[in-house]
């Protein structure tokens, strides 16, 4: 026993490594309270090396600690978007006005972003329904504090409030849903669980509502309707480094949680008449049909309620709960072609979101305001900012020649291949909704003038140079995207064996 732990500790490394970046950084922020530079140094090598560390692992296909983790290339795949993300938001909050405000200690701040990390990081690889849970959990908890982080803010304590409640609703739910799988197949092990199901005397009612009950925690990670209803108001009142955090890397956990739990527990692998690389769900689990109505009412009611938002963070909060809609639409597809779309599209989303929200700080910074109405006239008054934000937008439309068109391409090629044909009208649709509100940025930018014209917006090369890194990958990955293709195919080609 003791053998074979030291031997899964090995794989266990990148995970390590989050660990004692997170003890060390408590442990300087109790030495050098004064300054949050000591720690945000620390964070950001142990985020570094943790990458390193990770990419090691690139042809990995293990399960460690008695199954509860896997270390194979679709958990490295989303492992590589979160560190990515990571190591990212430590260099905005670096330059974000609201963090670095006078007398504000950042240390714990810095700490807990490596605790969340490390959750995420977690429910990458978690395969046993205890592991998800418990990677749930830590994420969950250190972002609560996060998310309310700047006190003095009006609507920051509620925001945190509200995530709070929210969290520990679908918390219980997900957790009942467990005891009932637990309950009728004697295992927490999604694999052992997968074989129970195929003797097949198992209630199917029964497994159902298990199912249900547990995706509301998946659902609430992604933020997917009905169990979006945190994601508003946080995204309002957490700091826009977080807000930007928890869109992308929180929403990869997530997924890469809730497809491995369909994918390995209730996919009929004695089914071999299927072509290659598609999947067949268990007699009278068809799941996928909930997920395709999640999907339409996630992306519908995102690009609806975010026609009528004025404030940027909100509107890309809802912006977000669509995006969650269009990834879902791959979950539905049951082949790896579907899988291989979402991988695409978190990379894309990776970069033209977070280039997004950077922008949204950047303008925040100087002017203290994330009213749309308060971006009228900035077109002349920052051009290379907003050229790079309606880029950004633009990206997040899907309209060519960005990446965004590229992800949501592979999208909908999954979609119509597979026979779902209205899912693809839908998400194209919606995707037709999401340019008005882009488009109303796009007015006040270059086509109203501003009610007091003010000078001109001088940022710093080294937010120049922040702005260029997730601008560049926004358009190459538009115009060359084969290596990317490539590697998410790789991603899930073997994924689902133990």
């Amino acid at each position: 026993m003791a053998e074979q732990i030291l031997q899964d500790l090995q794989l266990f490394y990148p995970e390590l490594a989050l660990t004692a970046t997170f003890l060390v950084a408590i442990l300087a922020d109790l030495i050098f309270r004064r300054t949050s530079v000591v720690v945000s140094g620390i964070v950001m090598i142990g985020f570094v090396v943790t990458a390193v560390l990770v990419l090691g692992q690139s042809d990995l296909h293990a399960s460690i600690f008695s199954n509860m983790i896997a270390v194979d290339p679709f958990a490295h795949f989303f492992k590589l978007v979160i560190i990515i993300s990571a190591i990212l938001i430590v260099v905005f909050s670096l330059g974000s006005a609201e963090l670095n405000s006078p007398n504000r200690k950042l240390g714990e701040y810095y700490a807990l972003l490596a605790a969340l990390t490390l959750g995420m990081m977690l429910m990458a690889g978690a395969s046993n329904l205890l592991m998800m849970y418990l990677a749930i959990e830590l994420s969950s908890i250190s972002s609560y504090i996060l998310s309310g982080y700047t006190k003095e803010a009006p609507d920051s304590s509620e925001a945190s409030l509200k995530y709070v409640i929210y969290g520990a609703l679908s918390s219980g739910l997900m957790l009942y849903g467990i005891s009932i799988i637990y309950g009728l197949t004697g295992s927490l092990d999604i694999y052992t669980i997968n074989q129970v199901l195929a003797e097949g005397d198992i209630s199917g009612v029964a497994l159902l509502i298990a199912g249900v009950l547990t995706l509301a925690g998946f659902g609430y990670k992604i933020s997917a309707v009905p169990f979006h209803f945190w994601t508003p108001d946080v995204y309002e009142g957490a700091p826009i480094t977080i807000t930007a955090f928890l869109s992308v890397a929180s929403k990869a956990g997530g997924f890469a949680l809730m497809i491995r739990f369909f994918k390995v527990t209730f996919i009929d692998s004695s089914v071999v008449t299927l072509p290659e690389g598609a999947w067949a769900t268990f007699e009278g689990f068809e799941w996928y049909h909930i997920i395709a109505a999640m999907s339409v009412l996630t992306m519908t009611l995102g690009n609806l309620v975010a026609i009528w938002q004025n404030n940027l963070k909100r509107l890309l909060a809802y912006s977000s709960i669509a995006h969650a809609g269009y990834m879902l639409m791959g979950v539905v597809v049951l082949n790896n072609q579907g899988l291989a779309a979402i991988l695409i599209y978190f990379v894309v989303y990776l970069f033209m979101n977070l280039g997004a929200f950077y922008v949204v700080m950047l303008v925040a910074n100087k002017t203290g305001s994330e009213d749309i109405e308060d971006y009228k006239g900035l077109g002349a008054r920052a051009p290379f900012i907003t050229v790079a934000l309606a880029v950004f937008f633009i990206s997040l439309t899907g309209l060519p020649p960005t990446a965004g068109f590229i992800g949501k391409l592979y999208l909908f090629a999954a979609l119509l291949n597979s026979g779902w044909v209205w899912l693809a009208v839908v998400g194209a649709l919606n995707s037709v909704i999401s340019l008005y509100y882009y488009v109303r940025v796009f007015r006040n930018m270059y086509l109203r003038p501003a009610d007091q014209p003010g000078p001109p917006l001088v940022f710093g090369k080294l937010q120049t140079a922040i702005v260029l890194v997730l601008l560049i990958p926004t358009i190459l990955l538009g115009l060359y995207f084969t290596p990317l293709v490539q590697l998410a195919q790789a991603s899930v080609k073997i994924f689902g064996t133990p």
